[in-house]
């Protein structure tokens, strides 16, 4: 059970009183008649093999207040996607799957292409915001929650409580984002947030001073998570990174369009547990390396937006600033778990927070040596305003693979 503290600048729900989950449904049910809810489940084809999917799914067929459930498929031939069509059938809810490989979305990508509006290399970004795309062009939602598709803790607890604050008529939130203890199998696990993100932010604060931006992403008790719910037209205008820079592109984009007090974050679950990337020590483009990597490169990208000025010299600042502060973060989460009776691994730990370190020069060099790049995705508001009945041939093309042979 959490506490009640409001931390930060943003509203915080809380899990107080172990509310029932038939309570919760029975509201969302009745808040569908005013605000219908779709949920995204962006998954990459091998994850229909894995451990969590298919429990998620058995899991959404008990979910009575959602009008439509929207899967977004990568890496997936056509003999796979005639397979997820089945995998996905048991679900009761109008649901759609976009298979992003296939010849009639590659030609709707080669369209964007053409016109300069590529939403880049295939990826969960990609995968996203094409969802998100078709979310707008069926028009079957007001509100619309995500979650990953390798939670292999999942119960549809998790969904209930991440839509309510969007759902409810009466709340006046605009985007939720959801928090949960990473702690699984005795073991404390989230690396990045703990000992990349929060030391990043605590750092960035002592060098550059007060700033709200900081101050905001700071709120966030779990500001990786992948799990979101908003108003479905909060999409059309904001313009997300196309790599592991998602989470902390969206929180950017959210407070740059939307006043802090039509912003939450919720407590979904007191334990999750979900595929755990690498470390990549040898690998900076995979694994914990590349997402170091492209999450501090975020983080500066948006800071140049607030008229901070880099150069060699503040990264070095920043990186020997961030070091202090996350070998402080090793031995208050060491001694928070050793008094919980988890277990955590000091030698790895460092070891991480050493790689973290190297990359937050490496993503300084990157931002500094090009200074031209343009790692957003397009807004919606803009495709459409460059190709004006995009949305429905998007629309069309889903329509046309799901009711193939």
């Amino acid at each position: 059970m959490s506490d009640f503290y409001q931390n930060g600048i943003i509203t915080n729900f809380h899990n107080l009183t172990r509310r029932s989950l038939d309570d919760i449904e029975k509201e969302l049910v009745g808040f569908s008649k005013q605000r219908p809810m779709s949920l995204v489940l962006p998954s990459l084809f091998s994850e229909l093999e894995g451990p969590a999917l298919g429990n998620i799914v058995d899991e959404l067929t008990h979910v009575p207040y959602l009008n439509e459930i929207v899967i977004g498929l990568d890496r997936a031939n056509e003999e796979q996607f005639q397979y997820a069509k089945e995998f996905f059938s048991k679900l009761p809810q109008h649901h759609r799957i976009l298979w992003n490989d296939g010849p009639r979305m590659k030609a709707l990508q080669k369209r964007l292409a053409d016109e300069g509006l590529s939403p880049g290399d295939p990826g969960k970004g990609r995968n996203v915001w094409t969802c998100y795309g078709y979310i707008l062009a069926s028009g079957k939602a007001e509100a619309v929650a995500l979650h990953d598709c390798d939670i292999v803790t999942y119960d549809r607890e998790l969904l209930a409580r991440l839509m309510y604050p969007v759902a409810n008529p009466n709340f006046n939130y605009e985007f939720c984002k959801g928090y949960y203890a990473r702690v699984a199998n005795e073991k404390l696990n989230g690396r990045v947030s703990r000992l990349l993100v929060t030391p990043l932010l605590r750092s960035l604060k002592k060098i550059f001073g007060p700033m709200e931006f900081l101050e905001y992403l700071d709120s966030y008790r779990y500001p990786l998570a992948g799990e979101f719910s908003m108003r479905a037209d909060v999409f059309n205008n904001i313009r997300i990174p196309s790599d592991w820079g998602l989470e902390i592109g969206v929180l950017s984009e959210v407070k740059r369009n939307y006043s802090t007090n039509k912003l939450c974050q919720v407590d979904i679950a007191d334990i999750y547990d979900h595929k755990h990337q690498p470390l990549s020590e040898d690998n900076p483009a995979t694994g914990l390396s590349k997402m170091s990597t492209d999450i501090a490169k975020a983080v500066f990208r948006k800071l140049a937006t607030e008229g901070i000025v880099f150069n060699t010299e503040t990264f070095r600042t920043i990186k020997a600033t961030y070091y202090r502060v996350a070998l402080d973060f090793i031995e208050t989460y060491y001694n928070d778990a050793i008094m919980n009776g988890l277990h955590v691994d000091r030698h790895s730990e460092e070891q991480a927070v050493e790689l973290f370190a190297k990359n937050i020069m490496a993503a300084g060099e990157s931002f500094l040596n090009n200074p031209m790049e343009t790692p957003f995705i397009p807004s919606w508001n803009r495709v459409v305003a460059a190709i004006p009945d995009f949305l429905e041939r998007m629309y069309d093309a889903v329509e046309e693979d799901n009711q193939s042979a």
